[in-house]
């Protein structure tokens, strides 16, 4: 049975590599795919990894109806074996339910990949809408890590390394940026939490957190057991 499938996962877990991994694999089988993407890092209508890999896509627009399109591409003699969507979480919610749809009604295959949270760690509509849909969510098991080693959960935005948390929700950026420039770093829950970037850390010089120490016992400390008298 066709599926509507969602790969999920923070930035820099490999969502791109697999899903042009996937398009290599079957491409190499005859098959023929449809590829939707959105703000994508190499520029419109492409889908692309951080390895270096990209292909050519169709570049979703506001308000494009995503089933129709198909429909159209289709009754004009074109193939869609499988639709592949990549960064999923910038498409509207109602174009989600037309992926649903082309699953439903035309039989194809369709595999969405995108992040789950913004910045601000709140769901992007569209990723609310697949985990509401799909017939299956897949968390990727390449794990992106944090500066401190934990494994990343959540997607910070930088200015100049200084984890921001006001602004739009979609703002074009990368893990690899400048230091003047908007960018992303993947946290842990601990350091998002804390607005703790590499940059601001310091991290190389962090000695490990202390528990805190209440000051509010107000008796004298006993003799210390390494004195001597004399």
């Amino acid at each position: 049975m066709p599926e509507l499938v969602f790969f999920s996962g923070t930035m820099d877990c490999g969502k791109s590599t697999l899903a042009l991994q996937m398009e290599h694999n079957r491409s190499t089988r005859g098959l023929v795919g449809m590829i939707f993407t959105r703000d994508d890092r190499a520029g419109e209508g492409k889908l692309s990894s951080r390895l270096g890999l990209v292909t050519d896509a169709v570049e979703v627009e506001d308000g494009q109806d995503l089933y129709a399109f198909l429909v159209e591409h289709l009754s004009q003699g074109g193939r869609a074996d499988y639709v592949i969507a990549d960064e999923a979480q910038f498409l509207a919610p109602e174009q989600i339910d037309q992926l649903a749809r082309v699953v439903d009604d035309l039989g194809v295959d369709v595999y969405a990949f995108g992040i789950t949270t913004d910045f601000r760690s709140k769901l992007f509509p569209g990723s609310q809408r697949l985990v509401e849909l799909a017939d299956r969510v897949e968390v990727l098991q390449v794990e992106a890590l944090c500066w401190c080693g934990a494994r990343a959960t959540h997607n910070a935005r930088t200015i100049s390394g200084e984890m921001v948390v006001e602004g739009a929700q979609v703002v074009v950026g990368d893990v690899n940026h400048s230091a003047d420039e908007v960018g992303y770093e993947v946290l842990c829950r601990r350091h998002h939490r804390r607005r703790m970037t590499a940059a601001t850390a310091h991290a190389a010089a962090l000695s490990p957190d202390v528990l805190p120490v209440s000051t509010s016992w107000t008796g004298s400390p006993g003799p210390d057991p390494l004195d001597r008298a004399s």
